[in-house]
């Protein structure tokens, strides 16, 4: 097996969805799958068991549910990746999703590339939501500009992984993708899917643009000034 294989496990109580699926995706260069469980809590201790690159979590489970699932295994593997497909969308249920850890979301009925490119970018440390769930993240920016960021009620969801954070501060700085990559001991490549996830999460398209948005919603550092340089881009 290669060294580059991305191990997932599968965690779909529906016993034929999750044989569609597990075929479907063996069917890819690339990705294995390693253990399968039916609920919350055989998934937890799976991960506890195997050496794993990113679980494909159902959010209607049985016994604890998905979301709880998500949160214990991100609260004792923070750097392993959760991407939640599911049938199920409230508009509560992204909000909830981002606090319990989760990568990324797809809704079943997704197009199989799609499914396969979600999984490949939060394997690689980004995050994927798809266009459903973008627009309810985006929808958290549009709030009353007048309301003071100190009151409770006006709270923004941050959709946000700490490394996409961790990107942006150093966009601030005007650094460029090859500074950033030295910095935070990742490949250019990698800085350029984060950079990409972070410009389709906050709904902009360029850099400056995004790190003026995460500013103002306090997604960063208020101590960190933006740069007008040339060095934002691609």
């Amino acid at each position: 097996m290669s060294s580059s294989t991305i191990k997932i496990l599968l965690v779909e109580d529906d016993e034929l969805f999750r044989l569609g699926l597990r075929v479907r995706l063996q069917q890819e260069t690339g990705l294995e799958i390693i253990a399968e469980a039916e609920d919350g809590e055989t998934a937890i201790e799976l991960v506890n068991q195997h050496s794993l690159d990113v679980v494909i979590l159902d959010v209607g489970l049985p016994g604890i549910g998905g979301i709880e699932a998500c949160y214990q295994i991100k609260q004792k593997y923070p750097n392993l990746p959760v991407l939640v497909l599911t049938s199920h969308f409230q508009t509560s249920l992204i909000a909830k999703l981002i606090t319990a850890g989760a990568q990324g979301y797809c809704l079943k009925g997704v197009a199989a590339e799609k499914l396969v490119l979600a999984l490949r970018s939060v394997a690689a440390g980004a995050s994927w939501w798809d266009e459903t769930a973008t627009k309810e993240i985006r929808s958290s920016f549009a709030f009353d500009s007048s309301q003071s960021y100190s009151d409770n009620s006006s709270k923004i969801v941050n959709p946000l992984t700490h490394r996409e954070e961790e990107i942006l501060k150093l966009l601030a700085d005007g650094k460029t993708n090859h500074e950033i990559a030295e910095t935070l001991y990742i490949t250019t490549g990698t800085v350029r899917v984060h950079v990409h996830a972070i410009l389709h999460k906050l709904g902009v398209s360029d850099r400056q643009t995004a790190v003026t948005l995460a500013l103002q919603k306090h997604l960063i550092s208020h101590q960190v000034r933006i740069q007008e340089s040339k060095n934002f881009r691609f």
